[in-house]
């Protein structure tokens, strides 16, 4: 049997617990305005200018894996910011300047995220989510990833706020495309991520798509193993 003192202890460390919790959310939703508004203050200056605003600003990246070395460290020190863009007219003039994949060495990784989202498995927007993954021919991998990387930028993708962004794997027998979203348990948005991204790559039947989330990756220290879901 709780003694009474037993009790009160449980409840003021509930009570400290509930406070921590609501001093987060209210510190998460003062980031979001301040976003917004940060976001909407681009965009009239390059309405002005003449330009095509998108609704989030994006960057890529690019890894180029070392053989053999797998540590978190190593990949961090391996990632490198190419260019930044916040239109559409941005977008086309890096977009037509980078590499394409088939020209990429293996085993390199080309990363879409938004901006202020680094492509880490322990970045505060993924570090809950997790990611769905479609294995493609190489012959064939370009082509899809240049469609999801326009419905990425057009905000195109069903529960978009959710999404946080995309990366190309080339592997020496296959390239791998994934996408990247911010909350893994939330299953309905998920699945309707899911849904969408079969849509808008036109995705033949005979593709499988698989599900996995980023804590499962940071115990297996794997990207693509031992997946959860398929769909």
């Amino acid at each position: 049997m709780e003694s009474k003192m037993d009790i009160t202890e449980k409840k003021e460390g509930e009570s400290n617990n509930s406070s921590k919790d609501l001093a987060t959310t209210n510190i998460n939703n003062e980031l979001t305005d301040s976003d917004n508004k940060e976001a909407e203050e681009r965009q009239a200056r390059e309405l002005k200018a003449g330009l095509h605003p998108l609704k989030h600003k994006f960057v890529f990246w690019y890894t180029r894996r070392t053989p053999g070395v797998r540590t978190q460290t190593a990949y961090e020190d391996n990632i490198k910011k190419i260019v930044d863009f916040s239109t559409a007219e941005g977008f086309w003039v890096c977009y037509c300047h980078l590499a394409r994949p088939s020209t990429l060495p293996c085993p390199t990784d080309l990363h879409l995220f938004k901006e202020g989202i680094r492509p880490l498995w322990e970045d505060s927007a993924n570090c809950n989510g997790g990611k769905w993954i479609i294995r493609f021919k190489k012959v064939v991998s370009g082509r899809f990833w240049e469609d999801l990387v326009l419905a990425l930028v057009g905000d195109q993708l069903d529960y978009g706020d959710n999404v946080c962004g995309a990366v190309l794997s080339i592997r020496f027998n296959e390239d791998i495309l994934s996408v990247w979203n911010r909350n893994a348990s939330d299953h309905q948005a998920v699945m309707a991520l899911r849904d969408s991204i079969k849509r808008h790559l036109k995705l033949p039947h005979s593709y499988v798509m698989e599900y996995k989330p980023h804590d499962a990756s940071l115990r297996d220290n794997s990207s693509y193993r031992n997946t959860w879901l398929r769909g």
